[in-house]
């Protein structure tokens, strides 16, 4: 089979990455821009919150469906045919969102719009990848951190600006002109950076990988609002954990595998993506929890409690190109020792927080959490994509793309199970303390229902407080694996990729 050569651009196309990563950034900003917008859009369709869910789980699953088939879609077609028909399917699916008439048309247009969003980021990376030679990888990835997680982090923060002011539709009609011009952009100036190879599509492999990688994300997404006990959540799990070892099985005994699975035979590559599950489990906590916290337990607003997410979307956004440099001159495992132990402590310390911590403390240690994170997440991403063959960037990156949304999914689960079981033990423990006390009191006849209902809602939110706590908790203990992981982290060496590339490409080999 003829494959073309792989060679590392003389220049970095800057213009080409640039059209890239706006299109990346309004792709994934999107994926969060909607969660607060959901209580406004199931009054407008007057639908509940279980089909409300599916704009953003729907989303999920056909990220989860098309990004380990993005290993194929990068070989086999050109880079600005590629992004091309992802903007298109992106742009078409805002504008549907923006118009949508009825609630089946825009749950539609957020699936389109998936559809598209799902190959821009592996796209990217594996731009990013082949255009920059592998020591000045680290500054390039660091631009790329700025896309993957400044756009979910500022998303709240503008989203609650705009529902307080305008309808939710003003959240597609904003992305939609920058959607428009990303596209028109792309039509004149982008070119083919990646080689491509002439391989088919296994429909066995794509199918097995759908009902795998959907059934658990739909799962795992699924049981924190229905019980582990629904037979859909776990119908789903086993049966997309069926699928999935199908899956990887096939992929095994492949000579041209849809997604390569041999590429964990590279130690560094394996142990970042190992961390890097851990960590995304670890992210999760304090973005499922924090909301929770700051409004349902202290009453903040929904615009108040994205500001205070903010000064951390700013951090990250500042200090990921500074890490990408930094970790060209000292590697990755400096980074992510400091980097993991500031998240340790500032995880721990959310664990300790009361029922009338100050605004300004959780903006701090929110604030230094992700200043810590943003040490973490790229660098060691990057040092393991430095261990594989240009061939397998393709893979690479949609490997890692694709266990950080099933981790994510996962991680998000676990930890709203062992909260809601917390709070529950808490608040049994709390009301049958308040109703002996009560008992004890000899007005307690005479007081009133107003005084009952307030002594319920107290349990309730020193309970829900007790289960965040314990839940960060755990979160922290889940950090320290991933420091104790950083540890055995090694620096790829630019001659240690090439010897790899020359021994892959023997003849018969």
């Amino acid at each position: 089979m003829s494959e073309k050569t792989i060679s590392v651009q003389t220049k970095p196309p800057y213009g080409m990455i640039a059209i890239l990563f706006i299109g990346a950034f309004v792709a994934i900003l999107n994926e969060t821009l909607l969660n607060i917008a959901l209580p406004a859009i199931m009054e407008e369709f007057e639908v509940n919150a279980t089909a409300v869910q599916w704009l953003s789980t729907g989303y999920m699953l056909i990220n989860g469906i098309l990004i380990p088939a993005s290993a194929f879609f990068i070989q086999r077609f050109t880079d600005k045919r590629l992004f091309i028909i992802a903007m298109a399917l992106f742009t078409l699916g805002t504008f549907l969102a923006s118009i949508a008439p009825a609630f089946g048309v825009l749950l539609g247009a957020r699936m389109i719009q998936a559809a598209g969003s799902a190959i821009m980021m592996p796209l990217l990376m594996n731009v990013m990848l082949t255009a920059f030679p592998v020591e000045k990888r680290g500054a390039a990835m660091g631009m790329f951190g700025l896309v993957m997680i400044t756009a979910p982090a500022i998303g709240p923060t503008l989203s609650g600006w705009l529902i307080e002011h305008y309808s939710w539709r003003m959240l597609f009609d904003l992305v939609l002109p920058i959607a428009i011009l990303t596209l028109i952009f792309a039509a004149f100036k982008l070119k083919n950076v990646t080689p491509q190879r002439t391989i088919k599509l296994d429909v066995l492999s794509l199918i097995l990988s759908s009902i795998g990688f959907g059934g658990l994300l739909y799962g795992f997404s699924s049981a924190g609002e229905k019980g582990w006990d629904n037979v859909l959540v776990y119908g789903t799990i086993i049966i997309g954990t069926l699928a999935l070892i199908s899956f990887i099985l096939r992929q095994l005994r492949m000579d041209e595998p849809m997604l390569e699975f041999r590429i964990f035979k590279y130690p560094m590559f394996a142990l970042s993506t190992t961390i890097s599950i851990v960590i995304s489990v670890a992210m999760f906590s304090a973005m499922i929890l924090m909301p929770i916290y700051v409004q349902t337990i202290r009453g903040i607003s929904p615009m108040d409690s994205g500001l205070l997410m903010l000064p951390g979307a700013i951090v990250m956004g500042i200090m990921s190109p500074i890490t990408g440099k930094l970790f060209d001159k000292y590697g990755a495992r400096t980074l992510a020792v400091i980097g993991l132990i500031i998240t340790i402590v500032t995880t721990y310390y959310f664990s300790k927080i009361g029922l009338h911590t100050a605004y300004s403390t959780l903006v701090v240690l929110y604030t230094l959490r992700m200043f810590g994170m943003s040490m973490v997440m790229m660098p060691v991403m990057t040092n393991g994509l430095n261990q594989l063959p240009a061939h397998n960037n393709p893979h690479g990156t949609a490997m890692n793309n694709t266990l950080q949304q099933v981790s994510g999914a996962i991680g998000s689960a676990v930890l709203i199970t062992v909260m809601n079981n917390i709070t529950t033990v808490k608040a049994e423990e709390l009301a049958a303390k308040a109703m002996n006390n009560m008992s004890a009191n000899a007005n307690a006849a005479q007081s009133s229902a107003q005084a009952t209902a307030e002594v319920q809602q107290q349990i309730m939110n020193e309970a829900m407080l007790h289960g965040i706590n314990f839940t960060f908790f755990i979160s922290t203990l889940i950090t320290v694996i991933a420091l104790i992981l950083a540890f055995f982290i090694k620096r790829v060496k630019p001659n240690q990729v090439t010897d790899m590339e020359i021994q892959r490409d023997v003849p018969g080999e």
